[in-house]
């Protein structure tokens, strides 16, 4: 894949923002990427590995794919006052989004993409009065309950210290991820503050208090070997049944994947399969403004 991917950094209300942008001459769509902790914009476009690069196929497939370094992440980590508060983080991404798009063209419009951590930035998203005009919106490396290997491993962690044994279960089953990307080559040099207390709370409260705030078409993808959420089948009716709002939810099983997605040798087929769900958003919106003329 030949697609240029480019760094952005702009000023979203006076905290510069930062991202990696691949565009498309004339999108079908804009996807807003979200990573998820510990990580940066690189997770979706992993040096060396341009094959797995959802920037890269997405412009290749006519999307135009901004990812962007979540607040506190990249340019924005050195503003951690700017970041406690959810609706603050909901305006740096939506301001930096639209700095970074100005008057290029935006296809049917603007569809969000959150993986783990990055799931409540998408979730608050969708469910800020904006999300109604969000296409719809993917979400992956979440859920409400823990695994217990997951949930011992939490128990470990402090102020200062990482929870014991997280990263492996993050990372397995290894033969699922190029050796270069699990040597730490996405990895950021800390995490956002404020993660913490979100992530404490995430499960219990804030999922499902904004998901049944969103009122567009929604997948859940729950990958084959996902070792920190449950995503059994009583975890996805659970998950499904939250979104008593959304037009529509659509629950995507991803074999032969693990916890991070974008970064396996399954990346190329759950990119491209994430890209057909966003095609189909866009067709549903041409065909309600279609009728809606006539």
């Amino acid at each position: 894949m030949s697609h240029t991917v480019r760094p952005r950094m702009v000023n979203a209300g006076g905290i510069p923002m930062s991202a990696l942008v691949a565009e498309a001459p004339d999108p079908h769509a804009v996807v807003v990427a979200l990573h998820g902790g510990g990580t940066t914009s690189v997770y979706f476009d992993c040096p060396g590995q341009a094959q797995l690069s959802l920037l890269r196929a997405g412009a290749a497939l006519g999307y135009t794919v901004i990812a962007l370094d979540r607040p506190g992440y990249g340019s924005s980590a050195l503003y951690p006052e700017a970041m406690t508060d959810p609706a603050q983080r909901v305006e740096l991404a939506y301001s930096a989004v639209e700095a970074i798009l100005g008057d290029r063209a935006r296809g049917a419009g603007l569809f969000v993409l959150g993986h783990s951590n990055g799931c409540e930035l998408a979730l608050r998203m969708a469910a800020d009065d904006r999300g109604a005009e969000l296409l719809g919106i993917e979400l992956a490396g979440t859920g409400l309950r823990y695994q217990a290997a997951a949930h011992q491993a939490l128990r470990t962690a402090g102020p200062d210290q990482r929870p014991v044994g997280l990263r492996e279960l993050l990372w397995e089953p290894a033969s699922l991820y190029p050796e270069a990307i699990r040597r730490g080559i996405t990895n950021a040099p800390s995490g956002a503050p404020y993660e913490a207390a979100m992530v404490h709370g995430w499960p219990r409260t804030d999922f499902p208090m904004l998901a049944g705030r969103v009122r567009i078409p929604v997948r859940f993808t729950f990958a084959e070997h996902e070792k920190i959420w449950e995503t059994d089948a009583a975890a996805q009716r659970d998950i499904g049944a939250l979104f008593t709002a959304a037009p529509s939810f659509t629950g995507n099983q991803q074999l032969g994947s693990g916890h991070n997605l974008s970064l396996g040798f399954g990346a190329a087929e759950y990119h491209r399969s994430m890209l057909s769900f966003v095609n189909d958003c866009a067709a549903g919106v041409a065909a309600a403004r279609d009728s809606e003329v006539g």
